[in-house]
């Protein structure tokens, strides 16, 4: 699944951008008057035995826990994300990068009118000798490799609070001597925001295997890229303001 990927894509956004005109010069002319032939969204493949007793529990347990973004805030979780291209909005407790428990997902997504419709669950690529981990009984094919960044939350105008912003781990770190400790004075230097009191929160990244898991059902399959029960936003899709 690689929902999360695509928010994340904007990191690389320059050097992608590049192999996208690259592709794009080398494709055949569409001939005039033809319409592009949108694809069908991809079902998951059926889950085995423990992936399905996985999902069982989570959509079971997760909405009781953290069925308003209210019980997101009190059990720790923080919005860091604009609405992705699937409806999703993400929210991160950093001290479950390292998921040992179904019950506390790494990350939590909202739709835009705050119900709670899918989690992230992930393992430190620094924990994982062996590649690709198959934690929780999930198949290691359904595990996504994410690189390192620094994400924050910004303060705007009149109270509000801007999200979706991120700095790359490297571009970060260059800037801060080489640390990639997440403050609002390494932002600065980076010369992400002008001011430290810009920030109202920031974060690690870290870089993980990450597997994404809609909790509301899903007819394509719950690992499956998007969902037709979720119905993004007018606003959806923006990504990440990233440097």
């Amino acid at each position: 699944m690689n929902r999360r990927l695509v928010a994340l894509a904007a990191i690389g956004a320059l050097c992608c951008s590049v192999r996208v005109a690259d592709a794009q010069s080398a494709m055949p002319a569409m001939p005039t008057g033809a319409m592009p032939v949108k694809a069908s969204p991809t079902p998951a493949p059926s889950p085995n035995a423990a992936e399905a007793a996985f999902l069982k529990k989570v959509m079971t347990d997760l909405p009781k826990r953290y069925g308003t973004t209210a019980a997101a805030t009190a059990a720790g979780y923080v919005r860091y994300s604009n609405e992705d291209r699937t409806g999703a909005i993400s929210w991160v407790n950093t001290k479950y990068w390292d998921t040992t428990d179904p019950s506390h997902p790494a990350q939590l997504w909202y739709d835009a009118q705050g119900r709670l419709i899918g989690a992230d669950f992930s393992v430190p690529q620094a924990e994982s000798s062996t590649g690709k981990p198959t934690r929780f009984g999930i198949d290691a094919s359904r595990w996504d490799t994410i690189g390192a960044h620094v994400h924050y939350v910004e303060k705007g105008p009149g109270g509000t609070l801007l999200y979706g912003k991120a700095v790359g781990a490297k571009k970060y770190g260059a800037a801060n001597n080489g640390s990639t400790s997440p403050t609002a004075e390494g932002l600065v230097a980076t010369g992400a925001v002008k001011d430290a009191s810009q920030v109202a929160f920031v974060f690690l990244y870290p870089a993980i295997y990450d597997v994404s898991v809609w909790v509301i059902p899903n007819p394509l399959g719950q690992f499956a890229d998007k969902n037709p029960n979720v119905k993004p936003s007018a606003s959806a899709g923006k990504g990440e303001d990233s440097m």
